[in-house]
């Protein structure tokens, strides 16, 4: 396997153990049994304060971080985090997802219940349960919140401390490197070092709860021992100058010991995994890793074994990107009558006609997928965009559904603004081209957005809009003062 560059890994992976693991289910508690380590009691709440700065982080995080901007595969990464969140103790929380377009290996979870991943663990993890043990590790240091336990400063200094490291993090993701590092570590060095005594037993408690998470989800937690296996090969690679996501996140010979002792004992219910899918999601990844130079993505997809249905898939999104759609669209309506449980392949036929231009074959695809799933958000967006071209109206029905549905989208909201602007509904789209700069981390224009809005309400006298533009400026005010945080 080539080599993977870690640009900011131990920043988002120290977070994911310290700053991340804020958010926290009331339901939630320590683990004392079983032989599984107890740190002492988790919290039984969080506060609204705590989320509100990783709600703000998340704002600034699409502002200053590049987006991989997929719905297909974040639809998929959606369906497994719903899948082991019922199995992770983080019950009642709604999470977000955000993927960092980033070849290096990398994962995080931070306040407010954001999941994200780089494009990078797709080309790392070569089958579906190491991905999915990626994910349930972060989902047990949030489910127990291991930064608030691991701090032995007193309350009032824990949220300080969490936005300092955020916003080193910010500064790291976005190319600062050092610099993040030495914001976030600077005026906080004795805080952390209270955590940092805690971090190899928070460790092994979130791979003992992730490995737990996943044997009820039905995936074998064997295939965490193999992830950090792999992990482990990668850092003796590196020799003395391992990726720095190992020097947070080391993989010892007593870690990996101690995750195989315990897969062992743990029965898997109801076993699923799907390999193929996976290896199809994968595909996408690497094309997105290689956009330059895409046959170096079917030849790794090749060389590592993917299956033959994934490799034939990729081969399909080449050819639509050389202008061979009629190709690429045989290939795939192929496969989708050999794979009708993958939403993702009629879906994907269905955006390869959206980017040809061929709108009405677009909108009729994605419109016959949509009877057989209503609520899968990736063929409703690429109906809407298609839409925009022929119907205007209609796709400004549709994006006020899926706005409604998926208030933290910001594409939706980004699509609603130029359908309503087209469907003469003016207050609206100026309200919804606030909500994407808001959701984007640009609040101040987002707020002088509003007031655009409220003039051309009250020109319009909507009075609905009038009165939903009035409640939002309040939210975004709170939104701005939590940003301040940041700087």
């Amino acid at each position: 396997m080539p080599t993977l560059h870690f640009a900011y890994p131990s920043w988002i992976c120290a977070l994911a153990c310290a700053c991340g693991s804020l958010f926290f289910s009331p339901q939630s508690a320590a683990i004392d049994n079983d032989g599984l380590p107890s740190l002492g009691a988790a919290s039984t709440s969080v506060s609204n304060e705590e989320y509100r700065l990783g709600r703000a982080w998340l704002r600034q995080f699409r502002a200053q971080a590049p987006q991989w901007q997929d719905p297909i595969v974040n639809d998929y990464l959606q369906s497994l985090i719903a899948r082991l969140a019922p199995h992770s103790q983080i019950n009642g929380l709604r999470i977000t997802t955000v993927m960092v377009d980033n070849g290096s290996l990398n994962a995080f979870a931070v306040p407010g219940g954001v999941v994200g991943i780089n494009s990078g663990l797709f080309a790392f993890a070569e089958d579906e349960g190491a991905f999915v043990s990626v994910l349930a590790h972060e989902l047990g240091h949030l489910s127990q919140r291991h930064y608030a336990r691991g701090s032995a400063r007193a309350a009032q200094t824990q949220l300080p401390a969490m936005a300092a490291m955020l916003a080193g993090m910010l500064i790291a993701a976005s190319g600062g490197g050092d610099a993040g590092i030495a914001a976030a570590m600077g005026s906080q060095a004795a805080l952390i070092q209270d955590q940092l005594s805690y971090s190899r037993l928070f460790e092994q408690e979130a791979d003992n709860i992730g490995l737990q998470a996943m044997a009820d989800a039905g995936y074998d937690p064997d295939a965490m021992v193999r992830m950090f296996a792999a992990m482990q090969r990668m850092a003796r690679l590196q020799g003395d100058t391992p990726p720095e996501f190992l020097l947070t996140h080391p993989v010892t010979d007593n870690r990996l010991s101690a995750a195989q002792d315990r897969a062992a004992q743990l029965n898997v219910a109801d076993a699923y995994t799907s390999n193929t899918l996976y290896d199809m999601m994968r595909a996408r990844a690497l094309l997105s890793i290689y956009s330059n130079t895409p046959q170096q993505a079917a030849s790794r997809l090749a060389q590592e074994g993917a299956e033959q249905a994934a490799q034939d898939y990729l081969a399909a999104l080449i050819a639509a990107r050389n202008s061979q759609i009629d190709s690429a669209l045989a290939q795939l309506d192929r496969l989708a009558s050999e794979h009708p449980d993958f939403a993702m392949l009629p879906a994907s036929a269905a955006s390869v006609a959206l980017e040809a231009g061929q709108y009405d074959a677009a909108i009729q695809r994605s419109q016959r997928l949509l009877r057989l799933m209503p609520q899968y958000l990736p063929a409703q967006l690429i109906l809407a965009e298609a839409q925009l071209q022929r119907d205007p109206q209609a796709a400004y029905q549709l994006l006020n559904d899926i706005t409604s549905q998926h208030p933290d989208n910001p594409q939706g909201f980004n699509l609603l603004a130029e359908a309503a602007g087209r469907s003469g509904h003016d207050s609206w789209g100026h309200l919804a081209r606030a909500e994407h700069l808001q959701l984007t981390g640009r609040v101040d224009r987002g707020i002088r957005q509003l007031s655009i809005a409220r003039d051309a309400a009250e020109r319009e006298n909507d009075q609905q809009a009038l009165a939903r533009i009035e409640r939002r400026r309040e939210d975004f005010i709170d939104y701005r003062e939590a940003l301040e945080d940041f700087n």
